[in-house]
């Protein structure tokens, strides 16, 4: 993040206007509309910044544009010189205003143009009385407090009376009805939280793979538990003032035991929190959610799943391998190369069966066991195979070839993040990975 976002109090206060012409002009415009006192100049003074909260300026001599840039920078004044990145301490973004409500875009001063171009995309969705659901809330906002001691159990009922009836008819311009409904809402509301656990699946990486309902779940957590495959784009889309926990594994170096994360859910939830327990890809496959759902409810929490894009269908997909063929594989399935207690436990049998594509998740450390399982029970050494690492975000890449090829290339290849084996004769039938790039750029 180039520049920090801030919203500045300008009622009152002055405002110096160096220059002239229409982009100062427009300028002018949104500070008397956020009650600033101007004050315009042709040419630069030092006595014109006295007692001035900021300087503003365009249209003026390149002399003068210079003198107010390192004036103000001595005496700490922000300063914004229209299309000169050089002589500015900040920018100003894309405003969007709905009676209250304010909505800036920035993109850091690369592309004013875009900025507008995203601004007017957010126009088009929200409703021209926005600002009156902002007015419903305030003036609900000391009787809230009174009624609901609690952070989380406040955050809940206004996430509820902000989306609901009470909106609604704001929205409709029915103030008065809009009133009463808050009012009967904030009756019944519970003064003590009630916590909640959902175990969301974050996907294969990237952030643009999420569900509605997981970007949805972040957005209202109050606490992230989260493992290592989480991408840090992902945990971007969190709400910022979120608390998040660690509890990352990797192959027999566990951060938190699974009983630990189990405990820590449990007791989070009891705290009146609401939980995300975000997994890379899907919970439920290969990721112990099923073993923390049988703890929440044997716990009696409340808790639901959302599902996430497993890392076979993301990767698979970015590298442009059907998994399944009409003349190669009409059976998919899901494996774990990750051993218990030290042994490899599969059923290699019904694994080598033809007609099947096998995605044998965490299975390059055992790749020679998988391979050489595979074989004894008369798979063909030259069945196409894939190794993906990083699958589904922007860092994937990918080692094709025989099982027997990528089995001994593998150790050379490997590198530091998770990866994914597919194998089956639907493998060899995928995309050039050149004839993709375009879709995942």
């Amino acid at each position: 993040m180039r520049h920090f976002p801030a919203f500045l109090d300008l009622q009152g206060r002055s405002v110096l206007l160096l220059g002239a012409g229409e982009a100062l002009e427009a300028k002018a415009t949104l500070l008397r509309a956020a009650g600033a006192v101007l004050r315009e100049a042709a040419h630069y003074e030092p006595a014109l910044l006295e007692g001035c909260a900021m300087a503003v300026a365009a249209g003026a001599a390149q002399a003068d544009l210079a003198a107010l840039h390192a004036a103000c920078l001595t005496r700490g004044i922000p300063v914004n010189v229209v299309d000169r990145p050089e002589f500015c301490s900040f920018i100003t973004p894309a405003i969007i205003t709905r009676e209250g409500i304010t909505i800036g875009v920035s993109t850091g001063g690369a592309s004013p143009v875009l900025a507008r171009l995203i601004r007017q995309k957010i126009e088009a969705v929200l409703p021209p009385l926005l600002g009156r659901v902002a007015a419903l809330g305030a003036s609900f906002q000391a009787a809230v407090r009174a009624r609901i001691l609690s952070l989380p159990a406040r955050r809940v009922f206004l996430e509820r009376a902000l989306t609901g009836t009470p909106a609604d008819l704001a929205l409709a311009g029915r103030q008065k009805e809009a009133e009463a409904a808050f009012a009967q809402l904030l009756e019944t509301a519970e003064a003590a939280p009630r916590g909640f656990v959902q175990l969301v699946g974050a996907g294969p990486g990237a952030a643009d793979l999420l569900t509605l309902r997981a970007l949805r779940a972040l957005g209202e957590a109050d606490v992230i538990v989260h493992d290592r495959l989480v991408s840090a784009e992902v945990l971007d889309l969190a709400r910022r003032d979120a608390r998040r926990i660690f509890v990352g594994k990797q192959r027999a170096l566990h951060c938190v035991p699974q009983e630990g994360i189990n405990t820590l859910l449990i007791e989070l939830a009891r705290e009146g929190l609401r939980v995300v327990r975000l997994k890379g890809g899907d919970p439920f496959i290969f990721g112990r959610g099923g073993e923390e759902a049988q703890a929440l409810a044997e716990a009696g929490i409340p808790f639901e799943v959302v599902p996430g894009v497993t890392a076979a269908l993301g990767c698979a997909a970015q590298a442009g391998i059907p998994l399944t063929h009409r003349d190669a594989a009409r059976m998919l399935t899901f494996v774990t190369g990750h051993t218990r207690d030290g042994k490899l436990d599969l059923d290699f049998s019904a694994l080598a069966r033809p007609g099947q594509t096998l995605a044998i998740y965490m299975g390059l450390a055992t790749l020679p066991e998988l391979r050489a399982g595979l074989l004894r029970e008369g798979l063909n050494p030259n069945t196409p195979a894939a190794l993906i690492e990083r699958g589904g975000s922007p860092q994937q890449r990918e080692l094709r070839g025989s099982l027997n090829e990528i089995t001994a290339r593998a150790p050379a290849w490997a590198g530091d993040g998770p990866v994914l084996l597919l194998v089956g004769e639907a493998v060899g039938m995928g995309a050039l990975p050149e004839r993709l790039e375009h879709a995942f750029a």
